[in-house]
Order: structure tokens, then C-alpha cells, then sequence
């Protein structure tokens, strides 16, 4: 598959922001078997609506924001790939908490003047893990094209537009929106031409506890009590089941041989053991060498930190990318592969770990094996010297 990017970072949650622009790519490839290749990668960010004195948060305002983003983040993933729009033969799109009426891969279309009959889908309440949903759906897609002479391309498009989603009462849980959350986007081109890949998909693994009610409810678009529309945000937001099931799905597929027998022989051992034996947790580290995890806050980072038993450094991409740019749902995780990159810690053979999380409850994973490492990374080139930054501890992430 062939995937690129380009970003723009905005402004942030403070009422009144300069904008500046960003931009990087990078890519990879899936085996004929599983379907694609990518070359390139990258992301738009902004808070248009919220540049103003009481923030507005008008559709007009979205509208704006998501056409800035989402075309600007086009814009150079053709520039960059030199694909020309009427070779994409699939449109996915996916927007949690925006959903216009035409849709966003509508707006696309009309933008580009895309081919009568391009496959375009609009996923849209998903959430912070929606990014790695869209590359699975595309990747299926493209299995199932016919051959072309020169590869089939699906253009995948991860954004959020949370202008019209600013909340403006007085419950807590849901103000965390306003100052965690920024805007951000990234267009990825996948294709089944191995010429310009750099990366090759070689696992995507979903699980989901949406069946149990807490976690149904941990993240919830409703009203307070005074009526005002708003994200509420649940300390249930922590339970690790899905966690869990995501690690256990995918362990088979990435761990070595050895982990694998020394996990089930436990297994066994549990069963017998009355629960005198010591919890074991394998490591994923002898399998990946770099991690990009969903930045969903301090907490979820310091939980999957110890659930997977990561050093500070493997957690450095995601800690400084959520520092610099905020949670930036779907599109965050990209930002954090150019982190890796930019720091020149990438290596041809490499495997990097995407993990997705978001409402419902989901967690997703995409395991991507480096064929070309990527040029200085550009998102990152005017601070990437000034990184890592001290960022608070465990300890202070605790609440009694």
C-alpha cells in the first residue's frame, strides 16, 4: 500500500491562537496477501472556531476548519506522491464528532473531481481510534480490486473537527474536552504498488467491549444537567479489558516463538496452581521496536505504559507528542511515527506498534514493518532539538 501525510498545526483550545504549518510524509507497502504498501504520511491541525471571543462554534465555522485541514493535508500527499486524483479508486474518511450533510468524503469528491465510481465511505462517531479502522477497511477494499497495471490506491482521510463541539457549561468531567483536545488530520494514500513503500502492513488486530455497559460509557456525547451538549469523559475510561483482549489477539501474531510457549506453559501453570503462581506478562519488547500509542492523557499512558512493561524512552514519542500538539483523535499516532523518524531512531526492518484508543470501549493495533526509513522529518524540524522534555511523573498523575 502507498500511504502519505502532510500537516498543519492550529491553535489549540485558547480562545485566541496564531496558526502555523507543517509538513511531513513517509510511507510503506502490504504483501499481494494482505494488501498494500505505503509512501507517505502526515497531518493538519486547528481550533478555527476557537480563535474568537467567546469561541463560535458555528457549522459555517466547522465547515471551514474541516475543508483547511483536510485539503491542505491533500494537497501535499499529491503534491509528494505525484498520484493524480483519478487513479483512486477508494475514499474512506473518518470524523467522530463532525458528520455534515453533504459528508466529508462528498466534500472531498466535489473538491478533487474524483472518478463516478470511486468507493467512498464516511465512518463517523468511531473515535480517538478510528485512523487504524479506515487503513483496515481500505486495505480490505484494495484485496479485493482487480489487478491494475500500475497498483490500485485508496486515499484514507483521519481528522476531527471539535469547532462545533466546544462545551460551555459547568460539569468538569466534560470541560477535560476543551483542553486536552485540538484538531488535527492526515491523508494516507495506500496502494498495491510496492514502488514507493516504506512501510508493510503486517498485522491489523481490533477488539472491543462495547457488550459491557461501563465501557459502553466511559466516553459519552450527551447533555449536563443544565442541558448543555458535551463529551462526558468516565474514570471507567482506565478499565483495561480492552487493553487485554487487544494484546492477547495480537500476541500470537508478533511474539517470537519462545515468549509464546513460556506463556501458555503459565497458562498452565495458573490452572494448577491455586494462584500461588506470580502474574506473567509477556514481552512485546523482543517483537517491536517502537511504539506509537493513542495519547489519551497521562493516565491511559502511564496504564498502558505498565501493562506492556515499556521503558520511558519507547514511551517518548507518545508523551512529547501529546506536549507539542495535543490529542489529536485519530491522526495523533502519525505524529508520533515522525517523532521516531525525526529523532533518526528509525531502521530498515524495524517493526512499529500502532495502538488505537477510543470510546466504546476499543482498542486497535497496527503493526508496521519499516522497508525505507524516511528523510528529516518536517512536522518536527523547528523543535525536535528541544526534545524529550521533562513531563509529569506517575506520582503526580494520581488522584486520592
Amino acid at each position: 500500500m502507498a500511504m502519505a501525510t502532510a500537516r498543519h498545526d492550529g491553535g489549540g483550545v485558547r480562545p485566541v491562537q496564531g496558526r502555523e504549518a507543517r509538513r511531513r510524509w513517509g510511507g510503506g507497502r502490504v504483501a499481494p496477501a494482505r494488501a498494500g504498501a505505503a509512501c507517505g504520511r502526515g497531518a493538519a491541525a486547528s481550533n478555527y472556531g476557537f480563535r474568537y471571543i467567546p469561541p463560535s462554534s458555528s457549522l459555517d465555522d466547522a465547515r471551514a476548519v474541516a475543508e483547511l485541514v483536510i485539503f491542505s493535508a491533500i494537497d501535499d500527499l499529491l503534491e509528494k506522491t505525484g498520484i493524480a486524483p483519478s487513479t483512486i479508486n477508494i475514499l474512506v474518511v473518518n470524523c467522530s464528532v463532525f458528520s455534515p450533510v453533504p459528508s466529508l468524503g462528498d466534500m472531498i469528491l466535489n473538491r478533487y473531481k474524483l472518478r463516478d465510481d470511486i468507493h467512498n465511505v464516511t465512518l463517523s462517531g468511531v473515535g480517538c481510534s478510528a485512523g487504524l479502522i479506515s487503513v483496515g477497511l481500505a486495505r480490505d477494499l484494495l484485496r479485493v480490486r482487480p489487478a491494475a497495471q500500475h497498483g490500485a490506491h485508496a486515499l484514507v482521510v483521519s481528522t476531527e473537527t471539535i469547532t462545533p463541539n466546544f462545551y460551555k457549561g459547568k460539569n468538569t468531567s466534560m470541560q477535560v474536552t476543551n483542553i486536552l483536545f485540538r484538531m488535527g488530520g492526515t491523508a494516507v494514500l495506500l496502494s498495491t504498488s510496492k514502488s514507493m513503500a516504506r512501510f508493510r502492513i503486517a498485522h491489523l488486530v481490533r477488539t472491543t467491549t462495547c457488550a459491557d455497559d461501563s465501557s459502553y460509557h466511559c466516553i459519552f456525547h450527551e447533555e449536563d444537567v443544565d442541558g448543555t451538549l458535551g463529551m462526558n469523559i468516565s474514570r471507567n475510561i482506565l478499565a483495561t479489558a480492552a487493553l487485554k483482549a487487544n494484546f492477547t489477539a495480537i500476541g500470537p501474531l508478533v511474539l517470537p516463538h519462545s515468549v509464546q510457549l513460556f506463556y501458555k506453559l503459565f497458562l498452565i501453570m495458573i490452572k494448577y496452581s491455586n494462584g500461588r503462581v506470580k502474574q506473567y506478562h509477556p514481552d512485546f519488547r523482543k517483537a517491536v521496536q517502537h511504539w506509537c500509542i493513542h495519547p489519551g492523557g497521562r493516565p491511559m499512558i502511564d496504564k498502558v505504559q505498565h501493562s506492556l512493561g515499556l521503558s520511558d524512552e519507547q514511551m517518548e514519542p507518545t508523551r512529547m507528542t501529546l506536549h507539542r500538539f495535543g490529542n489529536m483523535s485519530s491522526s495523533t499516532i502519525w505524529y508520533e511515527l515522525a517523532y521516531i523518524e525525526a529523532k533518526g531512531r528509525m531502521r530498515k526492518g524495524d517493526r512499529v506498534w500502532m495502538l488505537g484508543i477510543s470510546s466504546g470501549f476499543k482498542s486497535n493495533s497496527a503493526v508496521w514493518d519499516c522497508i525505507r526509513p524516511a528523510e528529516v522529518d518536517k512536522a518536527w524540524a523547528s523543535c525536535i532539538y528541544r526534545y524529550p522534555v521533562a513531563t509529569p511523573t506517575e506520582a503526580l498523575n494520581t488522584v486520592s
